[in-house]
């Protein structure tokens, strides 16, 4: 009965939405991975974007009024990794708060010797669980390096489902939770082997923080640069495809570079 209302409501609110053609390629044209969907997908997204739109409260901080392209881009980034997921996945809260520029949060840390220490800490986003995602505006993205704050957010939202941040968010039926951490694992060491010999990371060196953020960079990269993933880590790229249940490189080319 409710979800039944609930996909009305949202059936209503999208009929009420109207966003013209050239506003999407106006702001489309800032996420060249949008590409790696094709003409069916995209009109998914934007309907998904126009859903995320009326169920979350996008709000400036610091009096910041932030426009309907700036709302858009937001949207879409947050919804592509719950393409083929559904709204459902972000549920729990309702809140994406946007700072312009980045922001301080007050930390603190107890040492070894039990002394805490208090600290500011610039970041550009952060997610809570529970709670609101914050995000910085302009957005740090670089799509060659396969950053993107938005969706690194967006993901840790549904890192969170279990309940913690751990690198690893409920599964679907019929994937494998030994795969899963085997997979993950095995590139998460390889990525601190590499940070603790100074190499050149082939993902963005915060990702060796923590497991949860290894899975956060590496799901940014396998939307905005998954070449660049799956030739180093081609064994989580099959994970995250599993478990957004898309595929942004096309399967002949995966098997085409995996016999290389």
């Amino acid at each position: 009965m409710f979800a039944w209302l609930k996909k009305k409501l949202r059936r209503q609110q999208l009929h009420e939405s109207h966003v013209a053609p050239e506003q999407w390629e106006r702001v489309e044209a800032q996420m060249p991975f949008l590409g790696f969907l094709d003409v069916h997908e995209r009109r998914r997204l934007r309907l998904l974007a126009l859903q995320f739109l009326s169920e979350k409260a996008l709000h400036g901080a610091q009096d910041e009024v932030f426009g309907a392209d700036e709302h858009l881009a937001i949207a879409l980034q947050a919804c592509l990794p719950i393409l083929n997921l559904g709204l459902d996945y972000y549920r729990g809260w309702v809140e994406v708060i946007v700072y312009p520029g980045e922001f301080v949060v007050p930390r603190s840390i107890m040492d070894e010797d039990g002394v805490v220490h208090e600290y500011d800490d610039v970041i550009s986003g952060e997610a809570w669980e529970n709670g609101p995602v914050v995000l910085s505006w302009p957005q740090e993205t670089d799509a060659e390096a396969g950053i993107n704050v938005v969706i690194h957010e967006f993901v840790h939202k549904l890192d969170m489902l279990n309940g913690v941040a751990s690198g690893q968010p409920p599964l679907h039926s019929g994937m494998s939770q030994v795969v899963w951490a085997r997979a993950f694992s095995a590139a998460y060491e390889d990525f601190l082997t590499r940070l603790d010999a100074d190499e050149e990371t082939p993902l963005d060196p915060y990702a060796g923080e923590h497991p949860a953020e290894f899975f956060a960079v590496a799901s940014e990269a396998f939307f905005v640069d998954p070449m660049r993933l799956f030739s180093v880590y081609p064994a989580v790229y099959r994970q995250l495809a599993l478990f957004y249940r898309q595929e942004p490189i096309k399967p002949d080319r995966v098997k085409q570079d995996a016999a290389v």
